[in-house]
């Protein structure tokens, strides 16, 4: 497994042990834990920590566009890794630097981690949601 999707992985667990518990631990702490547990040998943890602190920083501006883009599917009803692999895939599609993660990878490794972790349609949930997204982006830009 590469490393950037094993830090993925690994964060995304860290956000779904974090969602499932109604966020009442530190989630640095749980995701410094999983990250030493399950990623002893990862060459580049940085990536992970600029994923995890960017996930949690833009939390409710995240959650927003996913109650945006998926209106039908009210927050607290989607499924824990289906939010928290929209929340990750969001973020990285609008926030993160495209030179180190370009935008369709986002997209790619967000519907990997769904497929692999969620249930039966969730890859295809999120590759509707995260394309909606890429949509409107690349309409703002030809607008702009």
């Amino acid at each position: 497994m590469a490393t950037r999707h094993l830090i993925r992985s690994i964060l995304l667990q860290s956000l779904y042990e974090w969602d499932f518990y109604k966020k009442n631990e530190d989630f640095i702490k749980v995701f410094e834990r999983n990250l030493a547990e399950f990623g002893s040998g990862i060459d580049e943890p940085e990536f992970g920590w600029k994923l995890a602190n960017g996930v949690i920083a833009h939390l409710s501006e995240l959650d927003g566009i996913i109650k945006s883009a998926a209106p039908q599917w009210p927050l607290d009803q989607l499924p824990i890794i289906d939010r928290n692999v929209l929340r990750m895939g969001l973020y990285e599609l609008l926030y993160a630097d495209h030179t180190e993660t370009p935008e369709k990878v986002a997209i790619n490794e967000s519907i990997e981690l769904a497929k692999n972790f969620g249930g039966e349609s969730s890859g295809k949930f999120v590759n509707g949601v995260l394309g909606t997204v890429f949509k409107e982006m690349e309409n703002k830009k030809t607008a702009d």
